[in-house]
């Protein structure tokens, strides 16, 4: 007796995405697409697997992603420990640094796709997401940083959403965070009787991360903590006030959040967010920065760089919420059919009408022509086309038009010759 196979489900915290939603995903990548280029950005891709140690170096050994959200495991070819890309910065600058991408000038490219934390699954988060990662590496002016937000700032307008605020801050650089940072730890320490276990946790490994609270107990005390912005230097606050200077003549609003610090250690300089209140707890759409230092940690010839990631399934949830995105036809002609003959007719004209740019589906396998009229009209084609042995004896195809503007026409059906077949409906479709 053959025992039942049990029946096996996606992993938690990973989502299908199917026809009848992928359409979706597709037309907002369309746009994504055609912004990008408008700014001269260009496609790079990067694996999905990487050596651990890279983002232990990148975003930082003490960071939650690194401590708790990877899917790492040793290779058992070779004993290697590889993780599955939690980000791709990291290796968008391992790649620059490999393939001597910034030997000649600098470079702004993108890159999208899968990657994966192990989280807890909620609206707009799961443990394989979707990003965009946009990175311009080998630029240091604070004009790049404001090009970013402000290009942002159309991205929202061509997807129609008004209700995305900006939050800015500047982190310094290393020296500077490092004076705050001493600062800052004897602050916590006059209050270790408050702090939760995180903050404790946190406190000597990374106590910015500290102010980022969401425990309303500890929101007074981080209040009026040490503000890194008092510890700042001419170079770093004339940095920042070139990148505010430039949002202000764009028109861009935004508000300054000292407490804004992003989760992971690599930025320096200018940090943002984007933010909404229309995706409950999970409100960040877009977050990112300048990291002048990764290159060089990584082992590189020192180069500036900024960048900045999307969560592609909470901006699809916003994009949604506020505009009807229409499913297309699966085709625009389908070949209906009657018969050996017919069928094996229909497959060659409609390879030819594939030639002449349209598509196409030819019904698969033997049907009543009223069920193949139901499947053409769910198709969404604007034409059928029927085969059957009167046509095959005549050399004509029958034309039933599906969608047309005006109730006559959508009930009109028409005799062509198989000759004239594919420039009467290039014509018309």
């Amino acid at each position: 007796m053959t025992q039942s196979f049990k029946k096996v489900h996606a992993v938690t915290g990973m989502k299908d995405i199917l026809p009848d939603t992928s359409y979706q995903w597709q037309a907002l990548e369309a746009i994504m697409h055609e912004w990008l280029a408008q700014y001269g950005y260009r496609n790079m891709r990067t694996p999905i697997l990487e050596h651990t140690r890279l983002f232990a170096r990148g975003i930082g050994e003490v960071t939650d992603i690194v401590e708790k959200e990877m899917y790492s495991f040793t290779d058992s070819l070779n004993g290697d420990q590889l993780t599955m890309r939690p980000e791709f910065t990291a290796g968008v600058v391992r790649a620059a640094i490999e393939h001597n991408m910034l030997y000649e000038r600098p470079h702004r490219v993108f890159t999208m796709g899968p990657v994966f934390r192990h989280e807890r699954p909620q609206r707009g988060r799961y443990r394989q997401f979707h990003q965009l990662s946009v990175e311009a590496l080998g630029f240091p002016g604070p004009d790049v940083d404001a090009e970013h937000i402000i290009m942002l700032g159309r991205l929202w307008k061509k997807l129609g959403l008004n209700d995305i605020r900006l939050e800015l801050n500047s982190l310094g650089q290393a020296h500077e965070r490092q004076a705050h940072r001493q600062a800052l730890v004897k602050y916590l320490e006059q209050h270790r009787d408050i702090l939760d276990d995180d903050a404790q946790r946190r406190m000597y490994t990374n106590p910015l991360r500290v102010l980022d609270t969401k425990n309303p107990a500890l929101q007074e005390m981080a209040n009026n903590a040490p503000r890194l912005s008092d510890f700042l230097g001419d170079e770093s606050l004339s940095h920042f006030q070139g990148v505010c200077d430039r949002l202000h003549e764009a028109g861009i609003q935004y508000q300054l959040n000292p407490r804004l610090v992003r989760g992971l250690d690599y930025y320096n300089l200018t940090v943002f967010e984007w933010i909404t209140d229309r995706l409950g707890a999970q409100g960040t759409v877009c977050g990112g920065g300048r990291y002048d230092d990764l290159i060089a940690l990584l082992g590189g010839k020192p180069a500036p760089a900024v960048g900045f990631a999307i969560g592609l399934e909470r901006l699809l949830d916003l994009w949604l919420q506020s505009s009807d995105v229409a499913a297309p036809a699966e085709c625009d002609v389908y070949m209906i059919h009657q018969g050996d003959a017919a069928q094996r007719r229909a497959m060659v004209l409609a390879e030819q009408l594939r030639d002449a740019g349209l598509t196409v589906i030819v019904h698969a396998g033997p049907s009543g022509f009223r069920a193949q009229f139901r499947r053409a009209d769910a198709s969404g084609a604007t034409a059928a086309v029927i085969l059957g042995g009167t046509e095959i004896e005549n050399g004509t195809a029958s034309v039933k038009w599906l969608r047309q503007a005006d109730a006559t026409a959508q009930e009109q059906q028409e005799t062509v010759s198989q000759q004239e077949l594919v420039m009467h409906l290039k014509a018309k479709v």
